[in-house]
């Protein structure tokens, strides 16, 4: 098959790419650099061009069977009105573009789009499934019109499905990436309270789902990317200092990690407890449901 793939730089991207040569597809990697770039394997090619723009990487895109939309400017930093802006138009400006190419001119089947739990907004122990209704915070606005773009191909005749992605667990990447340095050093900790949830996914699984959802025509709609087993922040800073053998005593005051972050602190200080119903209810099997077999994996050394 022929994968078209916007967000193909990033962790979850590079990711992705490697996995699905490897199951022997073709794979398009959009990148707006001409710069150096890893070779993606055998069959597969880069385009460049800016997904948040109109351009001739739209051709491409319509010479794939299936596409698969990461593209979106990271959240990862303090939240300035003009990085909020950033932060919604890279999701909504690449994903209409996107659809345009595949339902205007294209022969695409199907789409697969990222959103994020974050559509829940702050829901405390409240049990979200993919039936939960959207929160009213700023995350929650970007992802419900970030998968109102891409639903649009639904109505267009290309089987949609969104995928809400929890916290994506890579050593090389994301989340745990920025925090191995400080856990091994020692000076790791929870944050805040350590009681909000920790809805997260081991990157091997998201891209395993990834495949699995473009083999089963029945799926469409929203979609939770996040293990069975979410956890609390407490539980799982514990569970890291175990694998790598290192204290976590210095959690980070949620006033600290508030002045430091702004609006964007209070998104690691809340969470959510989330569960992929739909995924487990289509037969889909984790082969890392619990956090400290995940982690033990991902730190594992590499030949």
């Amino acid at each position: 098959m022929k994968v078209f793939l916007t967000g193909a730089s990033g962790f979850v991207g590079r990711g992705l790419a490697r996995f699905l040569t490897g199951q022997g597809h073709q794979v398009l990697l959009l990148t707006r650099s001409a710069g150096n770039r890893p070779d993606p394997g055998p069959g597969s090619s880069w385009v460049e061009g800016d997904p948040t723009r109109p351009g001739p990487w739209q051709d491409a895109a319509a010479e794939a069977e299936a596409a698969v939309n990461l593209a979106g400017e990271s959240i990862f930093t303090r939240w300035t009105p003009e990085i909020k802006d950033r932060i919604l138009e890279s999701r909504v400006r690449a994903t209409r573009n996107l659809v345009d190419a595949l339902t205007s001119r294209g022969r695409a089947t199907v789409l697969l789009s990222a959103s994020a739990v974050g559509y829940y907004g702050f829901r405390g122990d409240e049990d979200l499934d993919e039936s939960g209704t959207p929160g009213r915070d700023f995350l929650a606005e970007v992802t419900r019109q970030w998968e109102a773009e891409a639903l649009g191909a639904e109505a267009r005749g290309v089987r949609t499905a969104v995928m809400r992605f929890g916290i994506v667990l890579s050593a090389d990447g994301g989340a745990l990436g920025r925090m191995l340095p400080l856990f091994r050093v020692g000076l790791g900790g929870r944050l805040g309270s350590g009681r909000q949830w920790f809805s997260w996914i081991h990157r091997h699984d998201l891209v395993r789902a990834v495949q699995f959802v473009f083999e089963r025509p029945e799926a469409k709609g929203a979609y939770n990317f996040t293990a069975p087993h979410p956890i609390t922040n407490r539980e799982f800073t514990r569970a890291l200092a175990r694998v790598i053998g290192r204290p976590a005593i210095l959690p980070a005051p949620g006033f600290a990690v508030r002045l430091a972050l702004g609006e964007f602190g209070s998104v690691l200080l809340e969470g959510q407890k989330v569960v992929p119903r739909k995924l487990l209810d289509l037969g889909f099997d984790f082969e890392f449901p619990e956090i400290e077999p995940a982690l033990k994996d991902l730190l594992a050394p590499r030949d």
